[in-house]
């Protein structure tokens, strides 16, 4: 019997997932340490080293892997070992969150073996750095009357960067946020809360980088992300209080034009297939999808 022991990641784990993310980088925002973190308990996800790859479990729906971290010749070797795994504990052979540049060479190592199912709602949305900070061009005319129309309401902004002298603040806004918002009547809207305000708690040992927007001195709005790849920022967490209005526009713009303008791409996650939420993201016109799917076992043909 293979015996693999996945656990918990916590922030002792942190210099070592970060260094397996840098050396073989991705674009999807699932591969940072902050995601993985930070979502690890309500994903029910562990981690555990696999023929020198980082390999992470889910138990949410039965048994699935994510696409192992590491040198392909060691991915191979992990999925193996992973195959094995699975066949023992009695669950089919599944992996989460792959990418078509993994689906690629899996298909290379085991043509025709294995079958991958795309989930529109947990692709990513990657923007150009350069087209956020500018809102050039004619598709996006409705961001910058957005944009200008905050400004001539509110008079009195300012846009800071988040410090340590001034993100107590932001986690204020943030419970406010989350009475008006009635998260704690919806399991997955509460889950997201506990991890904006635990971002917060601990966003310099996470090594975030944060924006916040004032109005006559009073925070109303905020994001925190982090560096995914060397071209991509990925935007985990944002809020603005609503009636504010073009509060959220204000604040993405205004965080990548002084935060993000080194990275070619910003990363702004999924839509979770939340319709509104969709027509927003698609509104700001990414430049491309990190679509992601979950890959099975071929049913083998008589």
């Amino acid at each position: 019997m293979i015996t693999i022991d996945f656990r918990r990641p916590t922030l002792e784990d942190k210099e070592l997932l970060t260094s397996y993310f840098r050396k073989y980088p991705s674009r999807s925002c699932e591969r940072t340490f902050v995601n993985v973190y930070l979502w690890a308990k309500f994903y029910q996800v562990g981690y555990a080293m696999v023929e020198n790859t980082v390999v992470f479990r889910s138990k949410e729906n039965g048994l699935s892997f994510a696409y192992p971290v590491g040198d392909p010749k060691d991915v191979k070797r992990t999925i193996e070992v992973l195959m094995e795994y699975s066949r023992e504990q009695g669950y089919p052979f599944t992996m989460y969150c792959v990418t078509e540049e993994n689906f690629a060479q899996l298909e290379e190592w085991y043509p025709g073996q294995f079958q991958i199912e795309y989930d529109r709602d947990s692709a990513d949305y990657v923007y150009e750095s350069e087209k956020l900070a500018t809102l050039s061009g004619k598709k996006l005319h409705g961001k910058r009357n957005h944009i200008n129309k905050f400004k001539q309401v509110n008079e009195d902004w300012s846009y800071e960067k988040i410090t340590k002298e001034n993100i107590e603040e932001c986690f204020q806004m943030a419970l406010q946020w989350r009475i008006e918002n009635g998260c704690e009547a919806d399991e997955e809207k509460n889950a997201e809360m506990c991890v904006t305000l635990k971002s917060l708690r601990l966003y310099e040992e996470l090594e975030l980088t944060g924006g916040l927007l004032r109005v006559n001195g009073k925070v109303v709005a905020f994001t925190l992300g982090e560096e995914v790849s060397d071209d991509t920022f990925v935007v985990h967490i944002e809020k603005a209080f609503a009636e504010i209005q073009g509060a959220y526009p204000m604040i993405n713009q205004q965080f990548v034009e002084h935060e993000c303008m080194k990275y070619k791409y910003i990363n702004r996650e999924e839509d979770t297939g939340a319709e509104g939420l969709r027509k927003a993201k698609l509104s700001y016109r990414p430049v491309f999808l990190v679509e992601k799917g979950t890959v099975t076992k071929r049913e083998a043909t008589v």
